[in-house]
């Protein structure tokens, strides 16, 4: 299953940037979305940012992810 994750963009060079979520960054590639700039939310795929979202779209798919997390943890 393949999984691309909403990040904020807290830094870019050129090609290259750094996305957080929730306090974790991680170094992506900005080749696949060069348009993106500091402070969008863009998705996560394998290092690699594929697009940008906007807030909302990224808060939303943060709460089902959660959701799928939560229900599959064994009480």
């Amino acid at each position: 299953m393949c999984l691309a994750i909403p990040m904020q963009l807290i830094e870019r060079s050129e090609w290259d940037g750094t996305a957080e979520l929730r306090g974790v960054q991680r170094q992506v590639s900005l080749m696949l979305c060069p348009e993106a700039q500091v402070g969008e939310y863009v998705l996560v795929h394998a290092g690699y940012a594929i697009t940008t979202v906007d807030v909302e779209e990224a808060r939303k798919t943060l709460e089902l992810l959660d959701e799928i997390v939560r229900e599959d943890i064994p009480e």
